[in-house]
């Protein structure tokens, strides 16, 4: 794959494992087992089952009929908001659960920002009976309340991280410090595509199942399985990864990845990490992060708990910095008024991260044969309180 990982856990320049020896035995164990382990036929049917009977696979794709008739284009949304849980977020979940449960692992950590990967997680270890700690920055605890709800629920012990920003960032932190200190017995399920090698790769190909069902469904729809554009928004950038998996190679498509530029990119409170970011290591690999002159983290900002991270994945990284990707940028204000105009148009109230995609749409222009596939990563449920408040309704 020409865009794909190398023998070395390199996407171009950006990838590899950058860790705390403590971390090393963990990681290696992974990297020498996970592709043996993805590639066993008894691996592959469970879960795939799983992801049929128990997540609802395949999501449908979606002809937005008044969305085309707005953009002069076809449109599609790809529904993984109509997943189990409300996101992609399960299907990398799932993946991860039978992964750990084969390495023989007992106890389940996660980090999480909206909190639908904490959900998702929380949702597998129940499946599993399996214990599972979530780490979510406080100030995400509160503007994503029906989430932890949901966690404790589940039965996972919900963990505040109190540091920094209080986002994100800061419960990856939390979790990669719990992870130091429980190194035999628990596996970390990271819900995006960032981390050390092999997590962005194993991630990317759980949520590959996204661009494979695309293909096909778009090839019933319209008789060919390759769009001339296809979008989703990048935080860490799973569901992005996901939804451009299988039309890397297929250079005809134009793959665009929307950040969130939060108050505006120049404005000190944005999280449009390739604009304002340069190369360095986050969290376990290399890439484009934003950080001061002196290699300190910035704190990013978004009023969307999934998008507010100061990095993107690695592989994102290098398909920006060899321009097979266009990233690009929404404000808070633009987001919201596209998941307004989502709701009143379509009848679907999308994920605020996902509004940042569709509000994309309003700065491109189409040929009128164009088909452009949309990402619809998440339901707007959990966000709510968040329109309400903006609306004022």
């Amino acid at each position: 794959m020409k865009y794909g990982v190398n023998e070395h856990g390199y996407y171009g320049d950006f990838g590899g494992a950058y860790i705390p020896e403590m971390l090393y035995p963990n990681v290696e164990e992974l990297r020498q087992q996970y592709v043996q382990i993805l590639n066993d036929p008894g691996f592959k049917a469970e879960f795939e089952q799983l992801l049929r009977d128990y997540v609802g696979r395949p999501s449908p794709l979606y002809p937005a009929k008044r969305y085309s008739e707005k953009y002069g284009a076809n449109i599609f949304f790809k529904r993984e908001d109509l997943n189990h849980t409300g996101s992609h977020k399960i299907n990398n979940a799932i993946g991860q659960i039978l992964l750990a449960r084969r390495l023989g692992k007992k106890r389940i950590i996660a980090e999480t920002g909206a909190g639908q990967h904490g959900v998702a997680t929380a949702t597998v270890c129940a499946l599993m009976g399996i214990e599972c700690v979530v780490y979510m920055g406080e100030v995400d605890m509160e503007r994503q309340a029906p989430n932890v709800s949901r966690m404790k629920m589940l039965g996972a012990k919900v963990v505040p991280a109190t540091s920094g920003s209080k986002t994100l960032k800061d419960a990856t932190n939390e979790a990669m410090r719990d992870w130091i200190n429980n190194p035999v017995d628990t596996h970390y399920i990271i819900g995006s595509v960032v981390g050390p090698y092999p997590y962005p790769e194993m991630v990317a190909q759980f949520q590959s199942i996204i661009s494979q069902e695309t293909k096909k469904q778009l090839l019933e729809h319209t008789g060919n399985e390759l769009p001339q554009y296809v979008m989703a928004c990048v935080g860490g950038g799973s569901n992005a990864m996901g939804m451009f998996y299988h039309f890397l190679d297929d250079e005809s498509v134009k793959l665009i990845a929307v950040e969130a530029a939060g108050q505006g990119v120049e404005s000190g409170h944005s999280a449009a990490t390739t604009f304002l970011g340069r190369e360095g290591v986050l969290h376990g690999s290399r890439t484009i992060l934003m950080q001061t002159d002196d290699g300190q983290v910035v704190e990013p900002y978004s009023i969307s708990a999934g998008l507010d991270y100061p990095g993107i994945g690695p592989q994102h990284a290098h398909l920006y910095k060899v321009h097979r990707a266009q990233y690009v940028s929404i404000t808070d204000d633009e987001a919201l008024q596209a998941g307004l105009l989502c709701s009143q148009l379509e009848g679907i109230i999308p994920a605020i991260e996902t509004a940042h995609a569709l509000a994309y749409l309003e700065k491109m222009t189409f040929k009128k044969d164009d088909n452009v596939v949309i990402c619809i990563s998440g339901r707007g449920d959990k966000d709510l309180s968040t329109y309400i408040k903006y609306f004022g309704y």
